[in-house]
């Protein structure tokens, strides 16, 4: 087995993923509580602060210090910011994440922490298809969705469906991130049901006309997971098999890597001033850096942190933990 294949074969086995649309996700270890729970959570900024948590610490927070969401989540993988709604979208697996059970769901919550919507965009409705929901972004007023080998999308105000994007031999459609011209980039990680490497691994585009072309297909691309914007048609990738983030220029090349303090990386967003941050489930932790540069841990003790989020208006980390079935809102200085 390669090493990208073990990495995700104990996540596999971590996440325990053999819940239904009927049953409670499974009491993941501590410290991360599960759904609907009243514990909370241990994190902070680098010095590792507690953060509270449920709806009570959501009545009383003052958005100054990290915030533990604990209740309407199952198997939370990607939050987004929403910033013409103001509002946070969080992607519900709620299932295996390659099952296709029809059973997921995305869900809204307020910037004061509260969950608005538990099942905003439900797959359990008939109008509605969505197995296992990960990576999502916005652009020309639509929402996509990623999801096992489909982009989804619906609109991004009402949530009602427009249309599916199926991507011929993808097999693991992970994170979706805005291109320039209107159209979207999509990771796929390359693995099956059982995680095993299917060497799919790719880079896809998909334009404002809904058709969709490989940037770069590889199986030696480290399983890529999350994904952000560069310049000039660029795209940079962090992979969670090989532990690396690269650039992707616009004519499908891929650049040398480098690899972060620790590995099993997710979740990508900028930040302006050029700093990137990476979550990573071997570190347990965010990284605050930039390529070729200096990594820092800005979040540590935080187990599995997914597809992150980044509120741009409040300066705020949005972290899915996904063994947890948290969302945790983390101020970042």
């Amino acid at each position: 087995m390669t090493k990208s294949a073990f990495v995700f074969a104990a996540l596999a086995a971590l996440a325990g993923c053999k819940k239904k649309s009927n049953e409670k996700p499974a009491e993941p270890p501590p410290p991360a509580q599960g759904s609907g729970s009243a514990g909370s959570a241990e994190m902070g900024s680098a010095g590792s602060a507690e953060a509270g948590s449920g709806s009570a610490a959501a009545a009383a927070w003052d958005g100054k210090t990290p915030l533990s969401l604990t209740e309407g989540f199952a198997t939370p993988e990607s939050v987004l910011y929403d910033a013409d709604a103001d509002v946070y979208l969080v992607s519900n697996i709620n299932g295996e994440p390659l099952g296709a059970d029809d059973n997921g769901y995305i869900s809204k919550v307020s910037p004061d922490g509260k969950v608005t919507e538990q099942k905003w965009i439900d797959g359990a409705k008939e109008n509605i298809k969505l197995d296992a929901p990960k990576g999502m972004a916005i652009t020309g007023g639509l929402l996509y969705v990623a999801d096992i080998n489909t982009v989804r999308t619906f609109d991004a105000k009402t949530g009602e469906p427009k249309g599916d994007i199926k991507i011929d031999g993808a097999t693991f459609l992970n994170d979706v991130a805005p291109a320039p011209d209107g159209g979207v980039y999509v990771t796929d990680s390359g693995l099956d049901p059982k995680f095993q490497p299917t060497g799919t691994d790719a880079i896809w585009k998909i334009g404002k006309d809904g058709k969709a072309k490989a940037m770069i297909k590889d199986k030696t691309l480290g399983g890529p997971n999350g994904i952000t914007a560069g310049d000039a048609g660029s795209v940079w990738v962090v992979t969670f098999g090989s532990g690396e983030i690269y650039l992707v220029d616009a004519k499908g090349k891929k650049e040398a890597g480098q690899k972060l303090p620790k590995g099993q990386l997710d979740g990508i967003v900028t930040l302006d001033g050029g700093d990137v941050l990476v979550s990573s489930w071997e570190g347990s932790a965010i990284y605050r850096g930039q390529p070729g540069k200096e990594w820092k841990p800005v979040v540590e003790n935080v187990k599995s942190p997914a597809d992150i989020g980044w509120d741009s208006k409040r300066h705020r980390i949005l972290i899915p933990v996904f063994m947890g079935n948290t969302v945790i809102l983390q101020p970042l200085e």
